[in-house]
């Protein structure tokens, strides 16, 4: 694909949802302090499966319908778990120990996670700009890493954080290469006929079984569970994470994918910093430093060669 077949209808799709994510990363900063971050993640899933039910609701309306979830709940809780329970818990939870800008820096890593996870699982041999474009993205996430000088970046030590975002980007690549090549149970004449607002519905259905799960376990397991401290910002919150990040968010992504693939998608995705260094600057006072800019400039970088053919 080049970049002249985005169009501007195809670059919104694909912008809003990193510009959506951005602010997730940062809400969700402010949010750990009120919530667990599984309990948060459940939370958010439980009010964005309500919130659609006026449009979903119709999937398992009649016996037929019905027959066809049940013959294809494995997809469905594969994809629930890739894309809704396991990516945003995880998320959540590196948000305790690294902040929303550097979590969505490394994040930037995902093409590589795309390209590897299609060569290796999908039969999708990446073209050697591909690489280029996806080691300049690397490279921008070394940047950030290193705080801009080599001499930290070869004793960096990961916190925890770190590596639970590297975890939910692995994850992602296999949710974005499942939608782009979906069993053959969801393709041509075997595809449901379920409507967009129908398999939404039914991925968040079955992602929040997988998020209700994890919130439960971490109650059991934690020695001294967090309380939730309910106030107007909570709320605010919650509605904010239900509906911009997962409905709309989701929604156009899954368009937008479907548009131009999931490598090229991942790319653009990495705008996602740009947008988080710019929210927590203006929401919490943490402004990006000059090694931020050189990261998400290589960042940019790998979008464009990755996009040429």
């Amino acid at each position: 694909m080049s970049l002249q077949t985005l169009t501007p209808r195809i670059a919104l799709l694909l912008t809003l949802p990193p510009l959506m994510w951005a602010g997730n990363a940062v809400i969700g900063r402010i949010a750990i302090d009120h919530i667990p971050p599984l309990t948060l993640n459940a939370a958010r899933w439980a009010l964005a499966l309500l919130l659609l039910l006026p449009l979903g609701w119709r999937v398992l309306a009649t016996a037929e319908r019905r027959t066809q979830v049940a013959a294809r709940w494995r997809y469905f809780l594969l994809i629930g778990l890739l894309g809704v329970g396991a990516y945003n818990a995880l998320q959540y939870m590196a948000l305790r120990t690294s902040t929303p800008l550097n979590v969505t820096l490394i994040a930037a890593s995902m093409p590589v996670g795309m390209l590897v996870v299609g060569g290796l699982f999908f039969g999708e041999k990446p073209r050697p700009v591909q690489w280029s474009g996806a080691a300049l993205s690397l490279l921008g996430v070394a940047v950030v890493l290193g705080r801009g000088e080599l001499a930290t970046l070869l004793r960096v030590q990961f916190v925890i954080g770190d590596l639970l975002i590297f975890a939910a980007m692995l994850g992602w690549a296999f949710y974005g290469w499942v939608l782009a090549k979906p069993p053959a149970h969801m393709q041509g004449s075997q595809k449901p006929d379920f409507n967009w607002a129908e398999l939404l519905w039914l991925q968040i259905a079955f992602g929040w079984l997988w998020a209700l799960a994890f919130a439960a376990t971490g109650e059991l397991i934690s020695p001294s569970p967090q309380p939730i401290v309910w106030s107007p910002l909570l709320v605010a919150v919650l509605l904010y994470v239900a509906i911009c990040p997962s409905l709309i968010a989701y929604r156009a992504w899954g368009l937008g994918v479907a548009a131009v693939g999931p490598t090229v998608a991942s790319f653009v995705s990495n705008l996602t910093p740009l947008f988080a260094a710019c929210l927590s600057a203006a929401v919490l006072g943490e402004w990006p430093q000059m090694y931020h800019g050189v990261a998400f400039a290589l960042i940019v970088a790998g979008i464009g060669v990755s996009s040429r053919r």
